[in-house]
């Protein structure tokens, strides 16, 4: 086959594409041109509730301290957290030793709690925190567990998956 041939292929490919997306536009704006005042109304109607459920939500997880990275002093309060959020990033730390290396990490969450106010972001001790930590298998700091309706689902650990090294983005972590 030569190039000419597949280059018409091609074209009619696009060309059949590009029709079938056309009717479906115009399908679509045809419908939209026989709404009526009812129609638009109903359609109001449910953007609103759609937007009060929102602001619900959001009152909701900013009472359960959504919005910002905090530190919970007991492994007790893990649970509770947990329990109260869908989601959750927690990050087991130290207070010495790697403590510069954690705090990098400290900087792309807080910035990532303020932009994903859907999630808890909080961190744990995980020296102060063996039952927890064990649990979990913890051994590798730092290390993010990602739970969503009270199960870790997945896990960041260390910096391996963020380049090896620990000047990785905030968009890379997220």
């Amino acid at each position: 086959m030569d190039t000419q041939n597949v280059i018409e292929i091609v074209e009619k490919q696009v060309l059949t594409v590009a029709k079938a997306v056309e009717e479906k536009i115009d399908d679509e704006i045809a419908a939209l041109d026989r709404l009526d005042v009812d129609d638009l109304e109903v359609l109001r109607e449910r953007r609103l509730q759609h937007m009060k459920k929102m602001a619900e939500k959001r009152s909701r997880w900013i009472a359960l301290r959504h919005g910002d990275y905090s530190e919970i002093p007991h492994e007790k309060e893990f649970f509770s957290v947990v329990k109260a959020s869908e989601r959750v990033v927690c990050h087991f730390t130290v207070r010495i030793g790697l403590a510069s290396l954690l705090q990098v990490m400290d900087k792309h969450l807080s910035i990532l709690a303020k932009q994903h106010i859907e999630t808890r972001f909080v961190k744990i001790n995980a020296e102060e925190s063996l039952y927890l930590s064990e649990k979990l298998r913890i051994v590798v700091l730092p290390t993010l567990a990602l739970v969503k309706n009270a199960e870790v689902e997945d896990y960041v650990v260390g910096f391996g998956e963020l380049g090896g090294t620990d000047d990785f983005s905030t968009e890379e972590l997220e």
